[in-house]
């Protein structure tokens, strides 16, 4: 009872720990428990033993603790995924021999078809970057997937970096040293920057490394259970005659304490008769298959408000202002928006001329953009109409930022106090929204 006691709390600590470390910084989590445990261990308490080990050994031991947490968190690596695929490596070399002459041949059929699935996946995330990173070849086509929303994104922004302008929602990973189409976020799981390009390949990731954890643990109840009812006469009957047995299960104390005792022995009798090897992969996979489930669950609700991670940080910051009251929503001008409209035909023709006269070159050229033509059609069906924008003071604004004089309507401003009332010219229906991701 004490070594299984000692397993769960054991795996349950270790599945809370790397759910809050990894997903606590996620804007859905920033006002909850959630978020508090994450500022805890990555900021609070380090900030604490920092004060400690710089009076004990002049902050030595958090120098070095610091450098290697820097280079595995914001250095490109292939550590964690070694991690990741050793863990699967090892839970199925460990499991399916302890477990594979009491399943049934199609589950066996059905372990060979899910295996593989989180390697190839994984391959795809971190390798399919064609149309995920910006570069000097592709930056003309990548300027003409989305608009400028004049919320999150304006044009005429420069990267600083990469020496071009940056096309809508787009961002430039320090850690990949390029610019990403659609920038999601940087995941250390694939080593690599998901966006335009490879995103869906990291959904596929998650849904498959869910089921296969969740097919895992189900595989060692359906292989072991048999062997434990054989052997549980014996532990109901220790059960009944220990000095629990005068608990009271009217009380919900009492109740709770029975089904806790229940589950212990169910799991010491599985520890017995499987093993570490059968019974502590399925327990590890127990507690851990709604960590990839939910992250998927977390990036479809993503889908279906139309942004991404890195978006939504965007939007939760604009909350957060709105709060405030801090944050005024204006109108762009029906010429302007007339005018990118009827130009759409002319620059079309510019482009495709551009293109081909290109093509005839023995060596690829770089496509430029020029300043007059920094904000180009693109094939996105929703143009924005709405202006957002902050004032220090709360005060509406007298005097507007010059790039968005020209478009915006005077005297349209006037404040705003949730994110209800501003459009998202991104999101075009769930149904939409999912044929835009999987298609690209």
């Amino acid at each position: 009872m004490t070594v299984a006691r000692t397993i769960i709390i054991f795996t349950i600590t270790v599945s809370l720990v790397t759910f809050v470390a990894f997903f606590g910084r996620l804007p859905a989590f920033r006002n909850t428990p959630i978020g508090f445990l994450n500022r805890l261990f990555l900021i609070h308490i380090p900030s604490a033993f920092r004060k400690l080990d710089l009076a004990l050994t002049n902050g030595r031991i958090t120098n070095g603790g610091a450098r290697l947490g820097n280079y595995l968190m914001h250095d490109k690596h292939p550590l964690v995924v070694i991690f990741f695929l050793g863990l699967v490596t090892a839970c199925a070399t460990l499991f399916l021999p302890t477990v594979w002459h009491l399943i049934r041949p199609h589950h066996k059929l059905l372990a060979f078809v899910l295996l593989p699935q989180p390697y190839i996946f994984l391959y795809l995330s971190a390798k399919s970057n064609s149309q995920t990173y910006i570069t000097t070849l592709n930056h003309a086509e990548q300027m003409r997937h989305y608009p400028y929303d004049r919320v999150l994104y304006y044009p005429g922004t420069p990267c600083r970096t990469c020496k071009f302008l940056k096309p809508a929602r787009s961002k430039h990973c320090s850690i990949c040293k390029t610019c990403v189409s659609r920038m999601d976020h940087h995941c250390i799981w694939v080593n690599n920057c998901l966006g335009r390009g490879n995103y869906k390949w990291f959904l596929a990731l998650l849904l498959s490394t869910g089921i296969l954890i969740a097919y895992g643990a189900y595989l060692a109840y359906y292989s072991l259970s048999p062997l434990v009812h054989r052997h549980y006469l014996k532990y109901e009957g220790w059960y009944r005659y220990s000095p629990k047995q005068g608990v009271n299960t009217k009380s919900w104390f009492g109740y709770f304490d029975k089904k806790t005792h229940y589950f212990l022995i169910y799991t010491t009798i599985y520890l017995d008769m499987g093993g570490v090897r059968g019974s502590g992969v399925g327990l590890l996979a127990l507690l851990t298959w709604p960590l990839p489930l939910g992250l998927l669950a977390y990036h479809v609700y993503l889908i279906w408000a139309g942004m991404t991670t890195n978006e939504s940080a965007k939007w939760a910051d604009w909350r957060d202002d709105m709060a405030d009251g801090v944050v005024f929503l204006g109108h762009r001008q029906e010429d302007t928006m007339q005018e990118y409209r009827s130009a759409a035909p002319a620059r079309e023709h510019t482009h495709a001329s551009s293109h081909s006269s290109s093509s005839t070159s023995p060596f690829p050229t770089p496509p430029e953009t020029s300043p007059e033509d920094e904000e180009p059609p693109t094939t996105w069906p929703l143009e924005s109409r709405h202006i957002l924008i902050r004032t220090r003071n709360g005060q509406p604004p007298k005097t507007l930022p010059s790039r968005i004089q020209s478009v915006a309507r005077e005297h349209s401003f006037e404040r705003v106090w949730n994110l209800a009332a501003v459009e998202n010219v991104y999101d075009l229906g769930f149904w939409d929204n999912i044929v835009e991701v999987l298609s690209n």
